[in-house]
């Protein structure tokens, strides 16, 4: 074993990466089963209630790329730290919104805008330090439990948050969230440090990045093999925050309570318990990635349009199938992904490429069916349709990128 690792469990640091990944990751998704509660309490539409939702990921879209820059600058340890206390501080400030009147809409906006700022800063980090903190040989295991982190994150804010939301009120939850997101980060500055002889932002260089050096970062990211890869990762994240932000109110619709309707549309991310680290497992006892990647894809371009407009019985089958194929993708992305740049000393901004992608996609998964659905969000059909067209292309992406 490295010498440098031996100082610190992988197990216990790669627990501390699922419980910020958790925190900030509940924190996103606190919006979408109390929508039609919270249109009623500040008084606002449908689409200004789904601007509450996609800003955090459209903070991202602007944001990724400079976050990669400034991890590369002061370390990926800082930077989460960073962001973990932002969001708990940005968590509070909205908890005021009900009480300011008029400005309730753009306090919320500006307070969610930069909780989705920490969230980038977090996801963009932590697999940079999972290259580095990490033994080889557990690093698609560690993935997949941080990846997890958010796959329950996400089911959280859809059964925790009605409850919360009920026995607290709005400025409850926010608070409890924050203070969530605050202890998950003591933790982490508690328990992660850093290999020895390893400076923190720093990523090992390798003769692959020294022949590189001097080819440009647009150079590495646009070429067409990395653009098919992000192009599949974004229509995942689109199918995937259609399913979580309007299978609550598909459900609601057809009659469900907002729990229920909760729980039903994230036992997807409860069935990412196995998934997730199964997933992770098996990629590094088969040495390869893309045979699952392609798995899940195939899952979740059937499963995700279906979740929209199936009624239970059948609606149970096909979340169990969503879960248990298509939930451990994004962990295989993420494992996949350092080998496919081929150069580790691009990794700090690759990430925050790599989150650019992520976030382009789940604001278009909150925005896209918005549109489709029309202004009484009704036009399920259609919407699915269009979902499962984007799933089979986001396959046929993967399928033509060279990764192993």
């Amino acid at each position: 074993m490295d010498k440098q690792r031996e100082h610190q469990n992988w197990l216990i640091v790669s627990l501390c990466f699922f419980l910020v990944a958790f925190c900030i990751t509940l924190m996103m998704y606190k919006i979408p089963t109390i929508m039609i509660q919270l249109m009623e309490l500040l008084s606002v539409s449908a689409a200004t209630a789904a601007w509450f939702m996609s800003v955090f990921t459209f903070t991202g879209i602007f944001l990724a790329i400079p976050i990669g820059f400034l991890i590369k600058g002061i370390g990926v340890r800082k930077v989460v730290i960073v962001s973990g206390f932002l969001a708990a501080f940005a968590s509070i400030a909205g908890s005021f919104a009900p009480e300011v009147g008029f400005a309730c809409v753009p306090l919320l906006i500006v307070t969610r805008g930069l909780e989705g700022l920490s969230f980038v800063g977090i996801i963009a980090s932590i697999p940079i330090m999972i290259q580095m903190c990490i033994i080889p040989s557990r690093v698609g295991t560690s993935t997949g439990i941080f990846m997890l982190g958010g796959m329950l994150g996400a089911m959280g804010g859809g059964v925790i948050t009605p409850t919360v939301f009920a026995a607290s009120g709005f400025a409850g939850l926010w608070i409890a969230y924050a203070a969530f997101m605050a202890l998950s980060t003591i933790v982490f500055m508690v328990y992660v440090r850093f290999p020895r002889q390893e400076q923190e932002g720093a990523f090992p260089e390798s003769k692959a990045a020294t022949r590189s050096s001097s080819v440009s970062i647009y150079g590495v990211f646009f070429k067409p093999n990395t653009l098919l890869f992000f192009l599949g990762f974004a229509a995942f994240q689109i199918l995937l925050l259609s399913v979580l932000t309007y299978a609550p109110t598909a459900l609601q619709q057809r009659g469900m309570s907002p729990a229920m309707s909760g729980f039903v549309s994230t036992l997807p991310q409860l069935i990412s318990i196995v998934t997730a680290i199964a997933f992770g497992a098996i990629a590094d006892a088969i040495h390869r990635t893309k045979p699952l990647v392609i798995i899940g894809m195939i899952a979740m371009a059937i499963c995700a349009p279906a979740a929209l407009v199936t009624d239970t019985p059948v609606l149970w089958a096909i979340l169990v199938a969503m879960g248990l194929l298509a939930m451990g993708v994004p962990t295989v992305v993420m494992a996949a992904y350092p080998k496919l740049l081929a150069d580790p000393s691009k990794l700090t901004v690759g990430m925050g490429v790599m989150m650019l992608v992520q976030s382009l996609g789940q604001f278009l998964g909150s925005l896209i069916p918005s549109i489709v659905l029309g202004p009484d969000l009704s036009n399920w059909t259609v919407c699915s349709i269009v979902l499962f067209l984007l799933g089979l292309a986001a396959t046929a992406c993967f399928v033509a990128s060279k990764f192993k």
